[in-house]
């Protein structure tokens, strides 16, 4: 299996109420059950308000690498990634488990 944890940090100015980031977390939030590589998901809002902390993060698994290829060309994540891109900046770990 391998992990894959994304961090988001939302760009400077933006909030977490906006209509354009509410869209962008929905969009996470379904695409539970939508990709079918996914054996595990969960996405959410950091709960801490500390200086090196991310804002939202992603944790999910995936089977093996030809999984977690095919979970990042899917078309729905595509498309939930792109919102992000328009008001955000991540990092990324992927890692057997």
């Amino acid at each position: 299996m391998i992990r894959h944890l994304v961090l988001f940090k939302l760009n400077e100015g933006v909030e977490r109420d906006e209509p354009r980031v509410l869209a962008g977390v929905k969009a996470f939030e379904e695409l539970d059950g939508v990709v079918p590589e996914l054996e595990f998901w969960e996405c959410a809002w950091n709960i801490t308000d500390r200086p090196i902390a991310y804002d939202f993060a992603i944790n999910s698994a995936v089977q093996d690498r030809e999984a977690l290829q095919r979970y990042i060309e899917h078309p729905a994540h595509q498309a939930a990634a792109g919102q992000w891109r328009e008001f955000a900046t991540w990092v990324i770990a992927d890692y057997p488990f």
